[in-house]
């Protein structure tokens, strides 16, 4: 029986509150600390970059994406799309620009994509939100060299429900070429009990098909040829780093996935983001192994180490305050 199983509401909430396992300050200011850093770094992208903002991918309000574009002379270039977090409920894109801003001057596109979070979306419109999302890219940016996905915590769930999903039902079949799934949630079970779900009014039947733990047959179909890498903290929380864990072996024991598990010490739900940009850093070492062309995290990441650049704006994206922000 899963361990999440035997534990009283209280201690379920608790593991998962990524905030209240932060070694290196309180859960509020953890929280406000990234808040404040991830819209600085956005606002110094938009400064950096060139941006298309408010692209549409579909006819919702809430259907568009921010583009943030080289100056290159390349006609073929590498394209990231980002995927915000915020426990499905908090953050859009007008903050997750940030990424932009060290991946622009090496000739890297980035995409910050907005979905409807709760209580206006639920979890199956915003899944099929950011599928359409990567379809109406594909269509719109036709000269791309490699296409990755990044998403961390409830971002980290949607790209890995992207990598499971049956393209017959769409116009293209997207060759996703590198994932990196940062501290995700893989199984949402777990949560129907707790605050996360209040807004996302979740059944269990709506969590078992967005569960990307009870997908991976469908990730083999449509995502073979993707390097995937599952990251996670060393001081999430032991929930959250079941969910990595688990979610591992599930891709790694499939026969023809390429999969790595990076568990990154000295770390927290927050900060294994934000210490990417030094080049002394675990995952920027691993990323110095094989060639860049082999996955997002070692694209980004081999981008970082070759700029030197450690600057306080580039922040993971963290989840947004509000009446109960203690409580992340």
């Amino acid at each position: 029986m899963s361990r999440w199983k035997d534990m009283n509401k209280d201690e379920l909430e608790r593991q998962f509150s990524p905030s209240q396992w932060s070694h290196r300050m309180s859960a509020d200011d953890v929280i406000k600390s990234h808040v404040t850093a991830l819209k600085e770094g956005t606002e110094r992208a938009r400064g950096l970059a060139q941006t298309l903002l408010n692209v549409p991918y579909g006819e919702g309000e809430g259907e568009k994406l921010d583009v943030y574009v080289p100056t290159t002379t390349s006609l073929d270039v590498p394209l990231v799309i980002y995927l915000h977090g915020g426990y499905w409920q908090f953050l859009s894109k007008e903050e997750s620009g940030f990424m932009a801003v060290p991946l622009v001057h090496k000739g890297v596109v980035v995409v910050a994509v907005g979905y409807d979070i709760a209580p206006k979306g639920n979890m199956d419109v915003m899944v099929s939100q950011v599928r359409r999302s990567v379809v109406s890219v594909i269509q719109q940016y036709s000269h791309i060299s490699g296409l990755y996905l990044c998403g961390h915590s409830a971002g980290a769930h949607l790209a890995a429900m992207i990598l499971s999903t049956d393209w017959s039902q769409y116009s293209v079949t997207p060759q996703i070429k590198g994932a990196f799934l940062v501290s995700g949630i893989y199984d949402l079970l777990p949560i129907l009990s707790t605050y996360v779900n209040e807004p996302l009014k979740m059944t269990e039947e709506v969590a078992l098909r967005n569960s990307p733990s009870q997908l991976v047959p469908q990730l083999k179909l449509s995502s073979s040829n993707c390097d995937i890498v599952v990251a996670v903290a060393q001081n999430d929380s032991p929930e959250f780093r079941k969910q990595s864990e688990d979610y591992y072996k599930a891709l790694e024991s499939t026969e023809g996935l390429k999969v790595t598990l990076e568990d990154v010490p000295n770390t927290d739900h927050f900060n294994i983001i934000e210490q990417l940009v030094d080049g002394d850093y675990h995952l920027t070492q691993v990323g110095t192994l094989v060639p860049t062309s082999f996955s997002l995290f070692l694209l980004i990441y081999l981008f970082l180490l070759l700029l030197s650049l450690a600057p306080p704006y580039l922040l993971p994206h963290s989840l947004s305050l509000s009446k109960s922000q203690s409580t992340f």
